[in-house]
């Protein structure tokens, strides 16, 4: 039986297993064109109702992941990607360097969105006319910052992905004092929870977020927590948490890649600094602003299950704390 032949009789059976089989084989044989021929072929089969989309973004995630750039930049469109382990535009810059992609990039969303994929791994593309025509979706620069972490990137393989956490910190008891007033500053209260919309949005998580006239320990005690730990962040570590946090989709939200993270921490940042109203914000400026805050992990003294972000921050030169909790798990 010709390979066509056989293509064709299998998506008439709607046979998934045999589909990610034989896109497996076209992957380890380098066979691209076939494979974007059976994904095309799959899309026309579930737009007249046939339910062979697992198949096609399967395909997809597959030529994002393993295919030479030309072919992993031609799934970087609106729409694909949408039921796979990650965003392709994070897939596709996981292996590949935007050089290699750029070849089939055209100006727009996720051009600018797998060139930050990319900066975040470490490219300087603050040059690249491409990667820069669409800067206006996440604002951010396009070289990291000193001031800057390591951010905790994604792997993707076949039939896997991970997502690592930053490493945790060792917290200590401390005695809670009694919670002050809380004070009435939404747009922080609203950025620090914005980070884990994908939890809380998308999926089953839970976020609160106070300020308080007082100490970090102060803010995490209005939160209302019978015991708690706590340690000291630097401003880098604090930032990998957010932008950990802010890329994940949770337990069942859709990941929204460490491109999106890196913004979420920013403008997290950004609000704990006053300066929205200054955005984009003068990286240096911002940086400056992290390094002048005192930042804290923190936890309620219990054991953490599922995916979980306890972040308390302290602004010495307004005596102003805010405090986060966040949570979400896969049985909620």
């Amino acid at each position: 039986m010709t390979e066509g032949r056989h293509l064709a009789e299998t998506i008439d059976r709607g046979d998934l297993d045999e589909l990610t089989r034989l896109i497996d084989r076209y992957c380890d044989a380098r066979w691209w064109d076939d494979l974007m021929e059976l994904i095309s072929r799959c899309h026309g089969a579930t737009a007249r109702g046939r339910q062979l989309w697992p198949a096609a973004a399967y395909g997809e995630y597959r030529i994002a992941l393993d295919a030479p750039g030309p072919w992993a930049a031609s799934v970087l469109v609106e729409g694909s990607g949408r039921f796979s382990r990650g965003p392709l535009t994070e897939v596709a810059a996981a292996r590949h360097s935007f050089g290699d992609l750029a070849v089939r990039l055209r100006p727009g969303p996720s051009t600018s969105l797998v060139a930050h994929e990319r900066v975040i791994r470490g490219e300087d593309l603050a040059g690249d006319q491409l990667a820069t025509a669409g800067g206006a979706v996440l604002e951010l620069p396009f070289t990291l910052q000193a001031w800057e972490p390591t951010y905790p990137v994604a792997t993707y393989e076949a039939d896997r992905a991970a997502f690592p956490a930053p490493p945790a910190p060792l917290l200590h008891r401390v005695r809670l004092p009694t919670a002050p007033p809380i004070v009435a500053d939404q747009e922080v209260v609203s950025a620090l929870r914005d980070v884990v919309a994908g939890w809380t949005v998308d999926s089953n998580g839970r976020a609160e977020a106070v300020a308080v006239a007082g100490p970090a320990a102060a803010a995490v005690a209005a939160l209302g927590p019978p015991a708690a730990r706590m340690a000291v962040l630097d401003p880098a570590a604090a930032l990998a948490w957010l932008a950990w946090a802010g890329a994940s989709g949770g337990a069942h939200g859709r990941r929204r890649g460490m491109a999106t993270g890196r913004f979420a921490a920013w403008w997290a940042l950004a609000a704990l600094a006053g300066r929205l109203d200054d955005w984009p914000c003068p990286p240096d400026q911002l940086g400056a602003a992290a390094a002048g805050l005192r930042w804290y992990a923190w936890d309620a003294a219990e054991p953490a299950t599922g995916w979980s972000l306890h972040l308390a921050v302290e602004d010495p030169a307004c005596g102003i704390s805010w405090a986060l909790a966040a949570s979400d798990s896969a049985l909620a």
